[in-house]
């Protein structure tokens, strides 16, 4: 078996250097060909993956995500926050309000129970950080648009996991009736969310203050991939937010190290091989069933969350003063949906285990469709933004 994971290994990143080829040459996202590419040779096609490569939540995925976090969080740079942080801050807040209580209110009227409409509303407010980056990346965008597009999703999850906990508590205190069920889910999301930023900033800051100091001026991978690692390793050890503590540690050291364009830009030589195994593994993990047994429940999730995503851009840039048309391509541009919200549903689901098959069923057959759609959807926002809003020399792709 070690062999064939080794071999399969091997296979799959020359199978990712075609897919690439064919995404630049059709213009189609190499996001959404991967997840196909799983599908096809995973269970739900032809079922050739080894094991470990058929599900999207072993170590190769919690991997993969830090990898995006880290570089998602190296995004918020001071200068750009200070052009954009307003901007940031009201649109990713208006995005997922409006995720929260349009899904909501909208299961809860088709007649879903009130406790599971809520926690698929807060499931509804997670993106999918690896998906956006990588479409952005892709495009080679690099203004106001597609900058304050990364600032939404880098903080975007973070007011998810807020709003999931929160959510989880109060449902948690539907089914039990001791208070102090309440304030323990409390305490559990303040201590995923307040160990994993603690946790970011220690790691990032002694890595911002030894960065380039070994090899001034060389690039060095290691120190990335170590830091990366370590990352990756202390929040599962300690069982705290992965996405959280790769944002934070990012966030430091990009604000923090003198040469962390040198010591750190070279992670993203190594970004791809895990987004291509994350995503193929995504794929892999379809269930087709599970898709047909969506009906209208799960077909109300998926068009609420569509209508949410707009309306929170519209509501945001309104709130700005900004126009109208650059709020609802922001709302489109954020339609993935991938990891983070399989792993909420997985933690309600335990939860809550009457809701479980339910939850999963939408959860993880929604996931597929926005993580199919989200990424045609990203890149056609990306190029319908209007050229007197692109800076000078900045040029769509394609």
């Amino acid at each position: 078996m070690d062999s064939l994971l080794v071999l399969a290994l091997g296979l799959l990143f020359l199978l990712g250097l075609a897919v690439d080829a064919i995404g630049r040459r059709v213009h189609v996202p190499r996001v959404t060909l991967l997840i196909v590419l799983g599908a096809l040779i995973g269970p739900p096609g032809l079922d050739i993956l080894p094991s470990p490569l058929a599900q999207a939540d072993g170590l190769y995925a919690s991997v993969a995500l830090t990898v995006v976090a880290f570089l998602l969080g190296g995004s918020l740079k001071l200068q750009m926050l200070r052009a954009h942080g307003l901007r940031i801050l009201v649109l990713s807040l208006s995005v997922v309000l409006s995720s929260l209580v349009l899904v909501t209110l909208g299961l809860w009227l088709l007649g879903m129970a009130a406790g599971l409409a809520l926690l698929l509303g807060a499931v509804a407010a997670a993106t999918a950080p690896a998906a956006t980056l990588d479409v952005v990346a892709q495009s080679g965008r690099n203004d106001g648009f597609s900058q304050t597009l990364l600032g939404i999703v880098a903080i975007d999850d973070a007011w998810g996991v807020l709003v999931f906990s929160l959510a989880l508590a109060i449902t948690a205190s539907f089914a039990i009736d001791a208070d102090a069920a309440w304030y323990l889910e409390l305490l559990h999301a303040g201590r995923d969310i307040g160990g994993a930023v603690a946790l970011g900033l220690l790691i990032g800051i002694p890595a911002a203050l030894l960065s380039g100091r070994l090899s001034p001026g060389e690039p060095t991978l290691l120190e990335a991939v170590g830091v990366v690692f370590l990352c990756a390793g202390l929040a599962m050890l300690f069982e705290v937010s992965l996405l959280l503590t790769g944002m934070t540690c990012g966030a430091v050291v990009v604000n923090l190290a003198r040469h962390h364009e040198q010591a750190f830009h070279e992670i993203e030589g190594v970004e791809w091989p895990f987004l291509l195994l994350f995503f193929v593994m995504a794929g892999a993990s379809l269930d087709i069933e599970m898709l047909a047994s969506l009906g209208w429940l799960g077909l109300g999730y998926v068009l609420l969350r569509m209508l949410a995503r707009l309306l929170g851009g519209l509501v945001g840039n309104l709130l700005l003063g900004r126009p109208k048309r650059e709020g609802a391509l922001l709302g489109v541009a954020l339609m993935p949906q991938a990891g983070v919200a399989i792993g909420m549903a997985l933690v309600a689901a335990q939860k809550a285990p009457a809701w479980a098959p339910q939850l999963m069923a939408i959860t993880i057959a929604s996931t597929v469709v926005f993580e199919l759609i989200g990424p045609f959807a990203t890149q056609w926002a990306l190029r319908a933004v209007p050229l007197e809003q692109r800076p000078e020399g900045i040029r769509s792709s394609g």
